[in-house]
């Protein structure tokens, strides 16, 4: 009984020095939207003390002295990253269950009895590496928790073929006591608190409690942690994976909006982004939200947070109708002589594509409702957008700051790397 956590290694780093070999071994840092925070690190930046989150404007100075590289976030290119690791693991793996864009879980059990699982997690490594270039580690363990344990010592222990597999009680105990309990997966910064007043300083510690004390004492969560960590297995493999009950694109701005004909194709493109995730999920929505905010940050001038919805008469996942609930729902709230920093839309109430409800009494604005239309669109628009909507915003032009946004090396004709 095994299961593997396949994790990359500073993944958004990790993305941008693919394409750039000549930053091989250099250290490497990518900013939040709005080039505010630091939320990636390569390794030689972990070295220079670089801590995770810390505001760029503070570390900036000392750290492009030593010779550091900085880039924008470009999510375009990491989305596109991960659908190819995720791609790998799916043709050498029974069963895999994505589990966020850096990390899988990988179903073992069926090779458990024919396969040195070791090997195997060797070979997972490289296969990865050769076939995306992106670097990763490997625990494997009989329940998922033993494979965060896994891959904590991984990291911790520095280990050279980035695999560690946690086979039999010696192993798991060993590891338990190196492992600090607030590394623990589930155990937050508060309960960290928590236990340790309580004396369980190590994951060992917490393994060797009584579930139904831990239960009794703190919650039904932590006591499947507790049998998690004693091999005992809780959490299986996520084969159907719940559909989504809100869809939310938003986004802060580096540059302040004031203006409602910048604002509305701005917002325009956030609907767009949020239709195409819609029916990736296969559903369709009965009403469409949107937000405006100025910063909270700025005393000095006024505040205002605006928020509206718009509902259709029956539930729709065209982009042309819901373009259209959004923009009667903007005007209500916009106010002239806002400086507006973050705007954003929210899809809700949803139902299955497959179930169509009409209204009873039909509105005069019947919606157009063209799947058809739309699946042509989004196949056309998938790896380059070619189809624009007459609202949105073609010109280029982004309120958010990204000054050091890298090319879209596997998502755009026109940006591909040139080879001499």
């Amino acid at each position: 009984m095994a299961l593997a956590l396949v994790d990359c290694e500073s993944f958004y780093a990790s993305c941008e020095k693919i394409f750039r070999p000549d930053l091989k071994n250099k250290p490497l840092v990518v900013l939040s939207n709005n080039d505010g925070c630091v939320i990636a690190r390569s390794k030689e930046a972990k070295a220079l003390d670089i801590g995770m989150g810390v505001p760029w404007f503070k570390v900036k100075d000392a750290y492009l002295k030593n010779g550091g590289h900085v880039f924008s976030s470009n999510f375009a290119l990491y989305g596109d990253m991960s659908a190819r690791v995720m791609h790998v693991l799916e043709t050498i793996a029974p069963s895999v269950e994505v589990y966020s864009i850096d990390e899988a879980f990988l179903d073992l059990d069926r090779l458990d009895k024919n396969f040195d699982l070791y090997k195997f997690g060797c070979y997972v490594k490289s296969i990865v590496k050769q076939w995306t270039g992106v670097p990763v580690r490997v625990g494997i363990a009989p329940t998922k928790t033993l494979t965060k344990v896994a891959i904590y010592q991984v990291k911790k222990l520095n280990v050279a073929t980035g695999v560690v597999r946690l086979a039999n009680t010696a192993d798991i105990t060993k590891a338990l006591s190196l492992t600090p309990v607030g590394e623990v997966w589930g155990v937050g910064r508060r309960l960290n608190q928590h236990l340790q007043k309580a004396g369980i300083i190590t994951a060992l510690d917490l393994a060797q409690c009584s579930p139904e004390h831990i239960r009794q004492k703190f919650s039904i969560v932590l006591e499947r942690t507790v049998r998690e960590l004693r091999g005992e297995r809780c959490l299986d493999i996520e084969k159907d994976i719940a559909a989504k009950k809100q869809i939310i694109v938003s986004r802060s701005f580096g540059q302040r909006v004031d203006d409602l004909s910048r604002l509305q194709p701005i917002m325009s493109n956030f609907v767009v982004r949020a239709t195409e995730k819609l029916r990736q999920e296969k559903q369709k929505c009965s009403q469409v939200s949107v937000f405006v905010r100025t910063s909270p940050f700025n005393d000095s001038k006024p505040q205002h947070r605006g928020f509206n919805s718009f509902q259709f008469p029956h539930p729709t996942n065209d982009t042309r109708d819901i373009l259209h609930g959004a923009k009667i729902a903007l005007k209500p709230i916009f106010r002239a002589n806002y400086s507006y920093a973050k705007a954003g839309v929210l899809l809700s109430l949803f139902s299955h594509e497959g179930i169509q409800q009409p209204s009873l009494f039909q509105d005069s604005n019947t919606p157009k409702d063209n799947s058809y239309l739309m699946q042509y669109i989004d196949a056309m628009n998938t790896y380059e957008t070619q189809i624009y909507f007459a609202s949105q915003n073609t010109s280029q032009y982004s309120p958010m700051r990204q000054s050091m946004v890298s090319p879209k090396y596997t998502t755009s004709w026109y940006e591909i790397p040139l080879v001499n």
